[in-house]
C-alpha cells in the first residue's frame, strides 16, 4: 500500500509538472529595439480595438498565452491540452522579439489560453473577436470547433454562446500562414529575405476580445458622413447586402441614432428608422472635417436593447476639374496630398507597434514635417490562378467593408507596381466597379505605379529618385500623363544615408543590401541637399504640369532599407525638418496659386 502511495504520489507530481511545462515568457531583445520596446508589459494593447462599434461590455483577452509549432496540416483535428509548449505574448507575430518566441520558418502553430466569462454577462450572448489572424485560423473553445477565417489583415467575429461555461474555458487557435510560399495577399513579407522585402508576421498579431450582446445585435455600422452640393448633410448608409446593421435573426428593427459634438456635447441631430435598409437624415451646418481641422462627430445607435457607439467626421471627397486640371477633391476643393510611404514596419513588434505611443510618435513626425497625408502598402507577389484571384478579390471587398467608414481615407488601391496584377487581361477594370458599388464615396487608384491601362480616377506614376508627377514624359514601365485623370506622383525619393551602427538592422544580409538604395550619399550635407532638390523638382511640377499630390519614400527604415525619414529604430530624425518644413510649404503653396485659390 505504501508502494501505491509512493507510485500515485510520483504520478500526480508527473501530471503536476506537465500542466506547469510551459517555459515562461520574456520579452526577448531585437535585432533593434525602440524608446517603446521596455514598455510593452504582459498586458499590451488594453484599448478597445473597434471606436467605430464600441460597447461597455467587452472584456480583452490580450496577454500571456501559450504558443508550440504544429507538425503540420493535419494537426488541426487534433487540439493538443492546454498549456502548450512555451508562454507567447499576444497580440504579437511570433517572427517578434515581442513575442517571446522570435523564430522564423514555422507554417503551422497553435495558440492557446484560457479564459472566464463575467458573470453579469448571463443571458445575453457572447462574441469572440478576432481583429487579424496571418494567414488561416482554426478556432476552437472547450473542444469544439467553432470557426475558420482566412486572410491575415482582416477582423472576423464567432457567436461562442453555446460553447462556454462557468468557471474557466479553454480556447485553441490553429493557425497557418504560408508567407510567400503561395500566391496570397502578403505584402512585403518572404521568407527570402531581400533588400526591399522584410522579415515576416505570423500569428495573431492583433487584439483578442470578448464582447457581450443582445439576441439581437448589430453586427457592423457603416458610416458615410458628407457635405452635398446643396448644404452640408449627414448620410447614414446601410444595407443588408453587406452585413450592416442588422439582427441576427435578418429581421427589421426599429433603430434610433443619436449625433452628438464632441467639442461641446450637445446632440445635435436624432433620427429613427428601421435596420436592414439604407437610409440619410440631415444634419444642420456641421463643421467640416480637414487634415488641418479633423472634427469628428460621435454617433451613439440603438436598436432593441443594444447600443453602440461610434463616430465619425462630415466631408466629401470627389474628382472635378479645377483650372483646367482634373484634381482630387475635399469638400469641393483641390487640397494637394503629401505624405510618406509608411509600411508599418517596426524593428521589435514588425507588423505590431510595440505601444499606442509608438504609432502616435510616427504620426507626429509625419504632421510635424506639414505632410497631410499617411499611405500604407498592400500587394500581392506571384502571378495569381483563376482561384487565387477570386482570393484576392474577395479579401479586397472584406478589407473595403471593414474600413470604408474611417473618415481620413481618400482613396482605395488595388495594385502596387504590378504585384499580382494578371496582364494577359485586365481584372483592375472590373474590380474597380466592385468597390465602387461598395463605397461610392472615395476615389479610386487602379494601380499605382507601372502598368497602367486607365481604370481608375488617377494616374499614378513611380519614380525615382527624381519625380515625373503628372508630366508629359515618364520612364518605363510608367506612361505619361492622361488628362482625364488625376495626376499623382505615388512614389518618388527613397534616397539613403547610412545611419549609425546603433541605429541600423544589425543582420549582416540586410546589411549587404544597403546599396542597393534607390540612391546613397555619404553625408548628411549631400543628403540633406539632395532631398531639397527633389522636393523642389515636384514644385516645380505641380506649377507647370498636372500633379495633384505625392508619396515620398518612407517614413522610417525598414530592415536593410536606409531612406526613411527616420531611422528604423525612430531614435534619430534624419531629415533637416526646417528645411522639409519649407520646402513641404512650397508645395502647397505652388498646387494653390496652380488652382487659383492661392
Amino acid at each position: 500500500m505504501i508502494g501505491i502511495l509512493h507510485l500515485s504520489l510520483l504520478m500526480g507530481a508527473l501530471c503536476l509538472a506537465s500542466v506547469q511545462a510551459a517555459a515562461p515568457y520574456r520579452l526577448l531583445a531585437p535585432p533593434l529595439d525602440t524608446p517603446w520596446t521596455s514598455k510593452v508589459g504582459t498586458k499590451p494593447w488594453p484599448q478597445h480595438p473597434r471606436p467605430q462599434l464600441r460597447r461597455d461590455a467587452w472584456k480583452s483577452l490580450n496577454g500571456i498565452w501559450t504558443y508550440q509549432p504544429a507538425r503540420g496540416a493535419d494537426d488541426v483535428a487534433n487540439p493538443p491540452q492546454l498549456p502548450l509548449g512555451q508562454e507567447v505574448l499576444i497580440p504579437s507575430c511570433i517572427e517578434s522579439g515581442i513575442s517571446g518566441i522570435m523564430t522564423m520558418g514555422v507554417t503551422h502553430m497553435w495558440f492557446g489560453t484560457n479564459f472566464t466569462v463575467p458573470s453579469c454577462w448571463d443571458g445575453r450572448r457572447v462574441l469572440l473577436n478576432f481583429e487579424a489572424v496571418d494567414y488561416e485560423a482554426t478556432v476552437y473553445v472547450n473542444g469544439a470547433e467553432i470557426g475558420f477565417n482566412r486572410g491575415g489583415y482582416s477582423r472576423f467575429s464567432l457567436d461562442i454562446t453555446e460553447n462556454i461555461k462557468q468557471g474557466v474555458n479553454e480556447l485553441l487557435v490553429f493557425v497557418f500562414d504560408p508567407t510567400d510560399d503561395e500566391s496570397i495577399p502578403v505584402g512585403k513579407q518572404t521568407k527570402r529575405l531581400s533588400h526591399i522585402f522584410y522579415t515576416p508576421c505570423s500569428g495573431i498579431w492583433q487584439t483578442v476580445w470578448l464582447e457581450n450582446v443582445p439576441n439581437n445585435f448589430i453586427t457592423q455600422l457603416d458610416l458615410t458622413a458628407d457635405m452635398d452640393g446643396n448644404g452640408r448633410s449627414f448620410t447614414l448608409i446601410t444595407a443588408w447586402v453587406a452585413g450592416i446593421v442588422h439582427s441576427r435573426y435578418k429581421t427589421a428593427t426599429p433603430v434610433e441614432i443619436s449625433v452628438i459634438a464632441d467639442t461641446d456635447g450637445n446632440m445635435v441631430s436624432v433620427h429613427k428608422h428601421a435596420s436592414d435598409q439604407p437610409f440619410k437624415f440631415n444634419v444642420p451646418s456641421p463643421k467640416l472635417w480637414s487634415p488641418d481641422s479633423p472634427t469628428l462627430y460621435t454617433i451613439t445607435v440603438s436598436m432593441g436593447s443594444d447600443q453602440v457607439n461610434s463616430y465619425t467626421g462630415f466631408r466629401s471627397i470627389s474628382s472635378g476639374v479645377v483650372d483646367g486640371i482634373q484634381r482630387p477633391l475635399l469638400n469641393g476643393e483641390f487640397i494637394f496630398m503629401f505624405g510618406p510611404l509608411d509600411q508599418g514596419y517596426w524593428p521589435d513588434g514588425l507588423h505590431t507597434p510595440p505601444t499606442p505611443e509608438a504609432m502616435v510618435y510616427d504620426l507626429e513626425v509625419i504632421k510635424g514635417l506639414g505632410m497631410n497625408m499617411d499611405m500604407p502598402s498592400l500587394g500581392i507577389w506571384k502571378t495569381p490562378s483563376e482561384a487565387e484571384q477570386a482570393e484576392f478579390e474577395r479579401q479586397l471587398e472584406v478589407m473595403v467593408n471593414e474600413h470604408k467608414s474611417y473618415t481620413g481615407i481618400v482613396s482605395w488601391v488595388i495594385y502596387n507596381e504590378g504585384w499580382g496584377q494578371i496582364t494577359k487581361y485586365h481584372p483592375e477594370f472590373a474590380i474597380t466597379e466592385r468597390i465602387r458599388e461598395l463605397d461610392p464615396t472615395r476615389l479610386i487608384n487602379a494601380v499605382t505605379g507601372w502598368y497602367d491601362h486607365g481604370a481608375g480616377d488617377f494616374l499614378d506614376n513611380h519614380h525615382y529618385a527624381e519625380p515625373q508627377c503628372g508630366t508629359p514624359w515618364s520612364s518605363l514601365p510608367s506612361s505619361p500623363h492622361d488628362p482625364s485623370r488625376i495626376g499623382f506622383q505615388g512614389e518618388f525619393g527613397g534616397i539613403g544615408l547610412r545611419p549609425a551602427d546603433e541605429n541600423l538592422w544589425p543582420l549582416q544580409a540586410a546589411r549587404d543590401t544597403i546599396n542597393q538604395t534607390y540612391e546613397m550619399h555619404t553625408g548628411a550635407a549631400s543628403y540633406h541637399y539632395r532631398a531639397h532638390v527633389l522636393l523642389d523638382l515636384l514644385r516645380q511640377q505641380v506649377e507647370r504640369f498636372a500633379c495633384s499630390g505625392a508619396v515620398y519614400t518612407q517614413m522610417s527604415d525598414v530592415e536593410g532599407e536606409v531612406n526613411g525619414l527616420v531611422t528604423y529604430d525612430r531614435r534619430v530624425v534624419r531629415v533637416n525638418v526646417t528645411q522639409w518644413r519649407q520646402d513641404v510649404r512650397a508645395l502647397y503653396a505652388a498646387a494653390e496659386a496652380r488652382a487659383g485659390t492661392a
